[in-house]
């Protein structure tokens, strides 16, 4: 399978309806590549913590920066010090490898 920092260069691909989702196996192969995602209810989620606010809404930016270039968009929850990270791809009603390579952007924008 592809490494995180593989995914992270990629670019998504238009979403489709038509494309089978991803398999379970296919889904567990690809978040064995990126830490600290699961998945949950049909959809990839993580939690990222931060020291303030400021900080939490910085990464928030970042992240819309990265969703509206790859025109593929996470749902978000967004509290004072905590953001969670969720995708899905809604036009297969399932996953699509776009889903990992967003989660492998947002991984790489946390690094920084």
């Amino acid at each position: 399978m592809v490494s995180e920092e593989e995914l992270a260069k990629r670019s998504c691909k238009p979403c489709e309806g038509g494309t089978p989702p991803l398999k379970i196996e296919e889904i567990g192969a690809y978040l064995k590549n990126l830490a600290g995602w699961e998945y949950v209810a049909g959809e990839i989620e993580k939690t990222y913590e931060f020291k303030n606010y400021y900080q939490t809404m910085a990464f928030v930016n970042a992240i819309a920066w990265v969703s509206h270039r790859q025109d593929h968009h996470p749902d978000l929850e967004v509290s004072y010090r905590r953001c969670r990270v969720r995708y899905s791809t809604h036009a297969i009603g399932g996953m699509s490898e776009n889903d990992f390579i967003c989660a492998a952007k947002i991984e790489a924008l946390f690094s920084l």
